[in-house]
Parts: C-alpha cells; sequence; structure tokens
C-alpha cells in the first residue's frame, strides 16, 4: 500500500474529504468543541454541531474556519488529523498526500496556514487548488477546452464566481458572503420584526425549509422558537418565506454585483460562450430556491444548478488529484 492521496473540501460550514477509488466517504460539518479547562478536543463534526449553543461554561463548540479561511489554526489542525485519521485508519505506514481547495480570493498568509495545518495533521505533501477550478471539474465542466465557462460557487462563507478558459481562471471575483451570512441576515430580521432570539442552527433550518432567493407566489410558513428580546421568556412565533427574502436580499445582492463585475471583465469571445453554455452554480447555497432564477434575471445569463451542488468541490479535489500531472497549471501552491 504506497502513499494514499486524499482530497478536502474545507468549507466554513462542511468539510467533504475524498478519496480516490472510494469517493466521497466524509461529509461532515466543520465544528469542534473543546474543554476550556484542559483545552482538550472534546468532539469534531456531527457531533460537535450538536452542541452548538448548547455548551456550558466549560466547553466551547465553534466553527475554526470564518469565510472560507482559518480562524482558529490549532482548531483547524486538530479537525484536520481528526478527518484524516477517520478516512485513512490511525494506523498507517504512509503519509498521505493531501489537496485542499480554498477560496480564490484567499492571500498568501492565509494560504501558508492552511498548508502548514494540514502537514501538522499528518500530510506529507500539501496542494492548493482554487475552489472555482476545482468545482468546474466536479461539476463536469471541460475546462481544458478552449472555451469559456462560467461557474458560480456558493459556500458557506463564500461566493467565488469566475470564468474558466483552457484550464485557468480568465476573470474571477471572490466575495466572502455565504450560507452563514444569511443565516445570520435571517437571525436578525427575527429579532428586528418579531423581538425574538434565535440561534443559528434555528436560522439555518429556517433557510432551508422555506428559504427563497425570489418572492414566492404561494407563500410557505414555519413555526419558530427562540426568547423573548423584552421580558426573556420562551415563544413561538410564524415565520414566512417572506420574511426570509427580505432579510438575505441585500446579501444576494452582493454576489450578483460581483457576477456583474466578472462578466464585465470577460473578453468578448468568452463572454459570447458563457451567454450561449450559461453559468454553473455549485456550493452548498446553491441549493436555496429560486436562487438560478434570481442570477439569471438579474444578467441576462442562464443559469442552472449543477447535480449535487454541494459534492462538486470534493468531487473536483478527487478529480484534479487522480490525475494531478495535467492539473499541475492549475494549482498555485503545493
Amino acid at each position: 500500500m504506497f502513499a494514499k492521496k486524499v482530497g478536502i473540501d474545507l468549507g466554513t460550514t462542511t468539510v467533504l474529504v475524498y478519496v480516490p477509488q472510494k469517493g466521497i466517504i466524509i461529509n461532515e460539518p466543520s465544528v469542534v468543541a473543546i474543554s476550556l479547562v484542559d483545552k482538550r478536543v472534546l468532539a469534531v463534526g456531527k457531533e460537535a454541531k450538536e452542541m452548538l449553543g448548547r455548551t456550558p461554561d466549560t466547553i466551547v463548540a465553534c466553527r475554526p474556519l470564518k469565510e472560507g479561511v482559518i480562524a482558529d489554526y490549532r482548531m483547524t489542525e486538530a479537525m484536520l488529523r481528526y478527518f484524516l485519521n477517520k478516512a485513512l485508519g490511525r494506523m498507517r505506514f504512509f503519509r498521505p498526500e493531501v489537496m485542499v481547495a480554498v477560496p480564490g480570493g484567499i492571500t498568501s498568509t492565509e494560504r501558508r496556514a492552511v498548508i502548514d495545518a494540514t502537514i501538522s495533521a499528518g500530510a506529507r505533501a500539501a496542494y492548493i487548488i482554487k475552489e472555482p477550478v476545482v468545482a468546474a471539474i466536479g461539476a463536469d465542466i471541460p475546462i481544458g477546452s478552449p472555451s469559456g465557462h462560467m461557474i458560480v460557487d456558493v459556500g458557506g462563507g463564500t461566493s467565488e464566481i469566475a470564468v474558466i478558459s483552457l484550464g485557468g481562471i480568465v476573470a474571477s471575483s471572490s466575495v466572502r458572503t455565504g450560507g452563514t451570512k444569511l443565516d445570520a441576515a435571517i437571525q436578525e430580521h427575527v429579532r428586528r420584526k418579531y423581538g425574538l432570539a434565535i440561534g443559528e442552527r434555528t436560522a439555518e433550518d429556517i433557510k432551508i425549509r422555506i428559504g427563497s432567493a425570489l418572492y414566492l407566489e404561494k407563500k410557505m410558513e414555519v413555526q419558530v422558537k427562540g426568547r423573548d428580546m423584552i421580558n426573556g421568556l420562551p415563544r413561538v412565533i410564524t415565520v414566512t418565506s417572506e420574511d426570509v427574502t427580505d432579510a438575505i436580499q441585500h446579501d444576494l445582492q452582493g454576489i450578483v454585483e460581483a457576477i456583474k463585475e466578472v462578466l464585465q471583465a470577460t473578453p468578448p469571445e468568452l463572454s459570447a460562450d458563457v451567454m450561449e453554455k450559461g453559468m454553473v452554480l455549485t456550493g452548498g447555497t446553491a441549493q436555496l430556491r429560486n436562487l438560478d432564477r434570481l442570477f439569471s434575471d438579474a444578467t441576462g445569463v442562464p443559469a442552472f444548478v449543477a447535480d449535487d451542488p454541494q459534492l462538486c468541490v470534493a468531487r473536483g479535489t478527487g478529480i484534479a488529484l487522480e490525475n494531478l500531472e495535467s492539473y499541475k497549471r492549475s494549482i498555485f501552491s503545493s
């Protein structure tokens, strides 16, 4: 058994691990719970997410990544080590080669932190690849062809927009707006309009169940439990899909502006290709109702959601690892 290869989609809200020949074997929340008493890692992934907003003073459960980059180095390293051990087993003779997908707008310092954390977590070599490129590979877009392909990857922490041709990025933009920003906007809206404090897990649940990027003809409703801001007592209210659309409008507009910027920076020949083929949406937040219609209406370019959009980046990372030589040009650091 020679050196294993592992592809990791290190997301703000979810970590996906891809092992060649096996596919995606881990799909868990990027949450770590540690004990403040002895600084010990108590739980990672699904188990830790269950603890969010429910911990005593001695335990803290949080996301070590913010807006697509490392916010807490030690926690990120512990999380990576946990997922590598889970994917390959603790007893292994060879350290794996790991490829990590990162946002396109990442700085050199942030990139270095990802490489260092991956090596410290047990990797023999760490490669960094830009998210828009791997998202396109995972969405079965032939990025090597001399033709323009537009990809919009709306993740948990960032939205990556790029026009790709001949295996490289021609025009791109990265905005630090994603699913977590939308959840925070929903929390804030419910607090302002109904005087009710809700947690981030509740906000995410509202977004998934009744959220829509455009106003729906047939209004949807959901019952929400939270804490009354005035008397501090528990209360139940009804939130509608219109509330959610109102709350997330501002943040979605930021993504629309970034898409327009990329289209304006695209050479005319490639613009014609994009117009003909349309833009492909990937990332977990791409599953928000009517997001493709919002982007299409705002830009005049047809928009399509890829199959299993949340898995595209992880799948693309795995494919890039299996064909490392051919994708060397798209990788900008190792």
